[in-house]
């Protein structure tokens, strides 16, 4: 195996152990969210990204990119979180072509109560993942985020 196979074989690994991280936490966020609120990771994921516009609204290609779906698949969940009440869309006023979509009251209300699980669910899976040597530095490097980072990350 020469140089240039060993680095594809060091970013293959590393992109698997991001995937398992990945894993494992979706899963501990899944069953927080589902049985305490009935709300699903991406929905979550969502009306946070909403939540951090500061009064404003996000459009639907935006949305998009911050829960990491198509447009079609972001529709839908749109939708769906439409059908509960907990955000509305409008029409943008100055491209007609433009929707919007932004958090409802019970949107928010939903949200924050179920922020604290979310929260808690986060911290325990980064806790259990650094008991796994294959996902230790990765999960220890997360926990060492500033919160500065961690926020301009943010979509």
């Amino acid at each position: 195996m020469g140089i240039s196979d060993d680095a594809v074989q060091i970013r293959a690994q590393g992109w698997r152990t991001l995937a398992a991280l990945h894993a494992l936490i979706d899963a501990e966020l899944e069953k927080a969210l589902q049985s305490g609120h009935r709300l699903s990771v991406v929905e979550y994921t969502v009306l946070e990204a909403l939540s951090r516009q500061d009064g404003w609204h996000m459009r639907m290609q935006q949305l998009a990119r911050a829960a990491a779906l198509s447009g079609s698949a972001t529709t839908r969940l749109v939708n769906r979180l439409e059908d509960r009440g907990l955000l509305a869309r409008y029409l943008c006023a100055d491209d007609r072509r433009g929707i919007y979509s932004e958090l409802t009251d019970k949107g928010w209300g939903l949200l924050n109560e179920a922020r604290p699980a979310h929260d808690a669910a986060l911290a325990a899976a980064l806790t259990e993942a650094e008991g796994i040597p294959e996902l230790a530095p990765l999960a220890a490097a997360l926990q060492r985020l500033p919160a500065s980072a961690a926020l301009a990350a943010a979509p």
